[in-house]
């Protein structure tokens, strides 16, 4: 996989970027849950990276990043991305739910991801710090329930927003 097919689609606004040895990190820690989503030609559309972590009812997936090329947008690549996520923690890994941290102006991520299933579960406060083009915001933390919360306990909302450090799986 060349990572430096990664660079256009990455200077999206909303797209979190990280160093080389964080997308490595990732792609030797959980090879099955860092999707790519390629044009016929070979060039890139799309990415998931994802990961696994928590204990016990905390045990779940999660979505560091997700996006999607400008001109692939729409045509159902980031929903296709995010079933594979979803299934590998659901049967692979017997995850309780998903999550993943959005920025509430990214209306457009937040539509799919409503679609898609996902509820607010909690905001962070300043979780994304400005980066001298976006501002700092708080992130929406939004979930999914998978089969084994049978009682949909990991998506019962939490009215008051918490601190970064408040969302640490150990």
């Amino acid at each position: 996989m060349d990572m430096f097919q990664f660079n256009n689609i990455n200077l999206d606004r909303y797209t979190e970027t990280y160093d080389l040895s964080f997308y490595l990190s990732y792609l030797s820690s959980w090879p099955d849950l860092y999707v790519v989503a390629e044009s016929a030609d070979s060039s890139l559309m799309g990415y998931l990276m994802g990961k696994v972590e928590g204990k016990g009812e905390e045990w779940h997936g999660h979505v560091t990043a997700l996006t999607v090329a400008p001109e692939c947008r729409r045509l159902g690549l980031g929903r296709g991305l995010m079933d594979v996520l979803e299934d590998a923690s659901e049967k692979t890994y017997d995850c309780y739910f998903v999550d993943l941290f959005v920025r509430p102006s990214n209306a457009v991520a937040i539509q799919m991801y409503e679609t898609l299933g996902y509820t607010l579960f909690r905001r962070v406060i300043d979780y994304y710090m400005t980066d001298g083009v976006m501002p700092t915001e708080y992130a929406h933390d939004m979930r999914k329930a998978l089969a084994r919360d049978v009682d949909k306990k990991s998506v019962i909302a939490i009215k008051e927003p918490v601190n970064v450090e408040d969302t640490f799986f150990h």
